[in-house]
C-alpha cells in the first residue's frame, strides 16, 4: 500500500504526496484543476502529476488557500481508524480540489503531519490515517503562531488607521461645511429682522431662503451621479470648494435679497453634490471593519458644523457669520490634495497600477493587499462582462432591491422632519413659549446633536445598522408624540403650559438624540454600501436626488403645515412617518455590518450563489 503525505512548504500551503496505486485512479488528466474553482472562484492554477516511480504533488499558489479543515478532523475521528466508502469517496473529491474558501475547526491535532495509507477504492477496503510525529522545523520555515494550520481559517485582518482616518478626516471637514449652511438659516432670519439689518426679507421671503438650498442640492445630486463616475469621486468632491468660498462671500456681502438668493443656490448645488460623493468614496475605501465608525464621521462633522453655527450665531450677525462659513472650507480644500482617489474609480477606467497604488496607500505600506486587489478587480470585470449600463440598468430586477431600500430609508429620513426643526429651531421654540431664551435652546440641542452622533459612530460597529436604526425610530416616535401633545394642550385646551415650558426642549433633545443615532447617518452610510457597483454613480445621484426634494417639501411646506393644520397635527404626523419607518427597517433593510462591498452586492443582487463547504458539492464525472 502507497502512502500520502501531508507537506507544508515556506508559505504554510498544504501539499499531498501519494504514489499512484495500481488501477485505482484515472489518468493524470483527470487530476488536474482549472482556474475555474469547483466553488465558483477564480483559484491559481493547480497541477497534478504523477508517474509510477516518482511521487505526484498537489499544491496551492498562496498561503491564504487552506485545505477544508473540518473534514479532514472528520477522518481522523474514524472509528478504528477505519472509513467508509462514502468518507472515502469525500476525500478523494478533496485531493481533487484541496482549495476551498470556507474554513472551520481549530482543531490542535492538525497541526501534525498525517500519513494516509490507501489500498484501493473497492468497496471492501477502507483506508488507514496514522499520525506522524512533528519533525523538527527549520529556522527558515519557522512562523508565528496565528500561521499555525490549527488555528481558525478566517485570516487576522490588519487595519492601518492613520491613512483611513486621514482619508475620512478630509471628507469629514467638508460635511462640516454642509452642515453649517443647514444650520445656517436658524439663527439668521433671526437677526435679519432686528432694525439694524441692511437685508430684512419677509416671512415669504425667509421660507425661500430656508428651502433654496435644498432645492438647488436636488439638482447637484443629479449633476453629481455623471462627475463622479466621469471627472472621479476625489476631484468631484475638490471641485466644490471654491464654489463654496464663493457662496459665502456673495450672501456675506449681501445688500439685497436676491444676493442672498443667489449665495444658497450656489451653497446648495455642492451640498448636492458632496453629499452624493462622502458616502461613495468613504465607503469605496474603508475597510468593512472600520467602515461603520469612520463612515458616520461625515455625519458627526456636520453637526459640529450644526453646533458651530448655532454658538456662532448667538454672537454674530448675518453677515458675519457668512463670513466665519466661508473660512470653514479652505481647511477642507487643503486636506483634500493629499488623498487618493477610490481604487474601484482607478479599475473603472482602466488603470491598474494606479488602483494598485491608491490602495496601498489606504491600507499602509506594509500591508498585503494582493486579495483584496483581486476581488476588486474580480467584480469590476464581472460588471464589465453584463451588457452596458443605460437609463434601464438602474431599474433592472437585480438592482431594483438595493435601489429601492436605499430611497425608502432617504424618505423616512427626511419625512421624519428633521430638516425642519435645524432651519427653524429658534422659531418653533419661541412658539412653544418655552422659559429659555431660543437661542441658548438651539445651542444645546446642537450640543446634544454632536454628542449622540459620536457615541453612533462607537456603538454602529458594535451592534449594527438595523439595530440603531431601531433606537432611532422609537425615539423620535416618541419624542414628537410628546411634542404633538404639547402643542395640542396649548392650542386647543385651557390648560396652563407655563409650568412645562422645559417640556419641548426634553423633547427636541431625545428626538434629535434618536435621529443622530440611526436614521441621520446610516442612510448616507449604506447608500455608499448596497448600491452596486456598476450603478452606483448613477444610482447614488437619483438617491441624492430624491433625498433633497424630500427635504425641499419638508422644508417648503413646514410653515404652511404649521398654519394650516396647526404644530400638534405636524408633529403627530411626522410621527406617524417614523413608525411606518420603523416596520420599514425591519421587514426590508439588511444588515451590512462587517461585509465588504462584494458581498453586499452579491446578497442583494442575487448575482452569486455560495456553497458553504465542500460537503455540498455534487459528485464530479471522475472515479471516485
Amino acid at each position: 500500500m502507497g502512502k500520502m503525505k501531508w507537506i507544508l512548504g515556506r508559505s504554510r500551503t498544504p501539499a499531498l504526496v501519494f504514489p499512484r496505486c495500481g488501477g485505482t485512479y484515472q489518468n493524470d488528466d483527470s487530476f488536474t484543476s482549472s482556474e475555474d474553482s469547483l466553488l465558483g472562484r477564480h483559484r491559481n492554477r493547480t497541477t497534478i502529476s504523477a508517474s509510477s516511480s516518482t511521487s505526484t504533488f498537489i499544491t496551492g499558489s498562496t498561503g491564504s488557500s487552506i485545505v477544508n479543515i473540518h473534514k479532514h478532523h472528520d477522518y481522523n475521528k474514524c472509528h478504528d481508524r477505519r472509513m467508509s466508502v462514502t468518507k472515502q469517496k469525500e476525500l478523494n473529491l478533496l485531493i481533487t480540489a484541496p482549495q476551498v474558501p470556507e474554513l472551520s475547526t481549530g482543531d490542535d491535532s492538525l497541526k501534525n503531519k498525517v500519513t494516509v495509507e490507501e489500498p484501493s477504492i473497492q468497496d471492501n477496503h477502507v483506508c488507514e490515517i496514522k499520525p506522524q510525529p512533528q519533525p523538527q522545523p527549520q529556522p527558515e520555515h519557522r512562523c508565528s503562531s496565528k500561521n499555525n494550520l490549527g488555528q481558525s481559517a478566517a485570516p487576522q485582518v490588519q487595519i492601518h488607521w492613520g491613512p483611513q482616518v486621514m482619508a475620512a478626516l478630509s471628507v469629514s471637514l467638508g460635511s462640516m461645511v454642509v452642515g453649517f449652511a443647514s444650520a445656517y438659516t436658524s439663527p439668521a432670519l433671526v437677526s435679519m429682522a432686528e432694525p439694524n439689518s441692511t437685508v430684512q426679507p419677509d416671512l415669504q421671503q425667509k421660507s425661500w431662503i430656508g428651502s433654496l438650498m435644498p432645492l438647488s442640492a436636488l439638482l447637484g445630486g443629479i449633476a453629481g451621479g455623471p462627475l463622479i463616475e466621469t471627472i472621479g469621486r476625489k476631484t468631484t468632491i475638490l471641485a466644490t470648494a471654491l464654489p463654496f468660498i464663493v457662496s459665502w462671500l456673495l450672501i456675506a456681502l449681501a445688500v439685497n435679497v436676491p444676493m442672498l438668493y443667489a449665495g444658497r443656490v450656489v451653497a446648495g448645488f455642492c451640498v448636492g453634490i458632496v453629499s452624493l460623493c462622502f458616502p461613495v468614496y468613504l465607503g469605496e475605501t474603508l475597510q468593512p471593519e472600520v467602515r461603520g465608525m469612520l463612515g458616520l464621521l461625515p455625519t458627526a462633522f456636520g453637526n459640529v458644523g450644526i453646533l458651530l453655527c448655532y454658538s456662532a450665531g448667538k454672537y454674530l450677525n448675518w453677515s458675519m457669520l457668512a463670513t466665519l462659513g466661508a473660512c470653514i472650507p479652505v481647511p477642507f480644500l487643503v486636506c483634500m490634495l493629499f488623498i487618493p482617489e477610490t481604487p474601484r474609480w482607478y479599475f473603472s477606467k482602466a488603470k491598474g497600477k494606479c488602483a494598485m497604488k491608491s490602495l496601498q496607500w489606504l491600507r499602509g505600506k506594509d500591508a498585503d493587499i494582493s486579495q483584496e486587489l483581486k476581488e476588486i478587480e474580480n467584480i469590476n470585470n464581472e460588471s464589465l462582462k453584463s451588457p452596458s449600463g443605460s437609463s434601464f440598468e438602474l431599474f433592472n430586477k437585480s438592482n431594483l432591491k438595493p435601489l429601492l431600500i436605499s430611497l425608502g430609508l432617504m424618505f423616512f429620513q427626511q419625512m421624519s422632519g428633521i430638516n425642519a426643526v435645524v432651519f427653524y429651531t429658534v422659531m418653533i421654540f419661541k412658539a412653544a413659549g418655552s422659559t429659555l431664551d431660543g437661542n441658548t435652546s438651539t445651542i444645546i440641542v446642537g450640543v446634544v446633536n454632536f454628542g449622540s452622533t459620536f457615541l453612533a459612530t462607537i456603538l454602529i460597529d458594535r451592534f449594527g445598522r438595523k439595530v440603531l436604526l431601531y433606537i432611532s425610530s422609537v425615539a423620535m416616535i416618541i419624542s414628537l408624540a410628546v411634542l404633538g401633545t404639547f402643542f395640542y394642550l396649548k392650542d386647543h385646551t385651557d390648560t396652563n403650559v407655563t409650568p412645562y415650558g422645559w417640556l419641548p426642549l426634553v423633547s427636541f433633545v431625545i428626538y434629535v438624540i434618536g435621529f443622530s443615532f440611526g436614521f441621520g447617518p446610516i442612510p448616507w452610510l449604506m447608500m455608499g454600501e448596497i448600491l452596486p457597483a456598476k450603478i452606483r454613480g448613477s444610482a447614488a445621484s437619483i438617491v441624492t436626488g430624491f433625498n433633497w426634494t424630500c427635504t425641499f417639501v419638508v422644508t417648503k411646506t413646514f410653515t404652511d403645515l404649521i398654519t394650516g393644520l396647526g404644530s400638534a397635527i405636524t408633529f403627530w404626523m411626522f410621527g406617524g412617518i417614523c413608525l411606518a419607518g420603523l416596520f420599514f427597517v425591519i421587514f426590508w433593510v439588511p444588515e451590512t455590518q462587517g461585509k465588504s462591498l462584494e458581498d453586499i452586492e452579491k446578497k442583494l443582487t442575487g448575482q452569486v450563489r455560495r456553497m458553504s463547504s465542500i460537503a455540498n458539492l455534487r459528485p464530479l464525472p471522475m472515479a471516485v
